[in-house]
């Protein structure tokens, strides 16, 4: 059972390391989730650290981390988080889990929330609970997890997945990103938003993976389009085209267009939609607007628009996300 945080039961969440575990992947769960506090104060997780049999485990650096817990630990977790590990570099043949590794698997509750940073993507795959879900990995290991798991869909340009019951994110800084979703998702932007503060990162980072890839011939940046997307957040209310954003860049719409997807990762009118999603929750959290100022506020238009959008990114409408986060029946 979780410890109780005054009325509130602590999600636990339990990090399973390997041999050649990254110290900065450990410290980024540990540090975001352990600043995720409610108005009052109260930690809002309870985030321990466990492997194969408790004692030293060697980083990926010249020091070891001493973990106390032994797999057992994962049978009592609300969530489950694998890191990534030397043993995803090596050459792999696929298949299901073996060894300790599918003992330590076993412990996992049925409909506890899983999670991945970096390779330990492998991890979730070979256990069969991403078939025919997204994931992501590293870039670098993309190809790979396709390879070894074709039924995954792996989506090698985004900073992490979110298929409900498991998530799984990029390479090693983008399990910052991911921490901090799921953070918003449990507790809301507010929280969320304190602890990258806190923190001292983004709360949240604009397109995917295609930014960091190393290409063959370096492409010109002589311009760029984050004018236009400042400009964008300062005009959300209203109806924008592509050429009005194009012409805050001095470009043409085709060029402004396919400079953008390669900035950012995604198409003006998706980061757009994305842009609108954040505010409305934001309104939703932070005010007592009624739901149709929301939508006009967020430029969604209609309180319909604005439930459909909600509806397919979240899967709640905005009722029940505001009276989520708010507490409002």
């Amino acid at each position: 059972m979780a410890r109780l945080c005054k009325n509130r039961a602590m999600h636990r969440i339990a990090v399973f390391v390997r041999a050649g575990v990254l110290p900065f992947e450990l410290g980024t769960v540990h540090r975001l989730f352990g600043q995720a506090r409610t108005p009052d104060g109260e930690p809002l997780y309870e985030v321990l650290t466990c492997t194969f049999r408790p004692g030293d485990v060697p980083a990926d650096a010249d020091f070891t981390v001493h973990v106390g817990h032994g797999p057992e630990l994962l049978a009592k977790a609300d969530t489950v988080m694998f890191l990534s590990s030397k043993e995803d570099y090596e050459p792999q043949t696929g298949g299901p889990l073996r060894g300790p590794i599918a003992e330590a698997f076993a412990h996992i509750r049925p409909g506890t929330r899983l999670a991945s940073i970096c390779t330990g993507v492998f991890v979730l795959a070979a256990a069969g609970v991403l078939d025919g879900k997204r994931a992501t990995t590293h870039w670098a290991s993309a190809a790979d997890l396709c390879r070894l798991y074709p039924s995954v869909q792996v989506e090698e340009n985004v900073l992490y997945t979110d298929s409900g019951d498991v998530l799984t994110s990029a390479g090693v800084a983008a399990g910052i990103d991911l921490c901090l979703h799921m953070i918003r998702r449990d507790h809301g932007i507010a929280i969320a938003n304190r602890v990258a503060r806190d923190t001292v990162v983004a709360p949240h980072r604009d397109g995917g993976q295609a930014q960091f890839i190393r290409r063959p011939v370096p492409e010109p940046r002589s311009s760029s389009t984050a004018r236009a997307r400042a400009w964008a957040l300062e005009h959300l209310g209203r109806p924008l085209s592509l050429r009005e954003l194009a012409g805050q860049e001095s470009m043409s719409v085709r060029t402004f267009t396919r400079r953008f997807r390669e900035e950012v990762g995604i198409s003006p009118v998706q980061w757009l939609t994305q842009q609108r999603i954040e505010r409305a929750r934001q309104l939703l959290e932070e005010s007592e607007l009624p739901v149709d100022r929301v939508a006009a506020d967020a430029g969604f238009g209609t309180a319909a628009s604005l439930r459909q959008h909600l509806q397919a990114a979240l899967g709640v409408s905005p009722s029940a996300y505001r009276a989520t986060f708010r507490g409002v029946p």
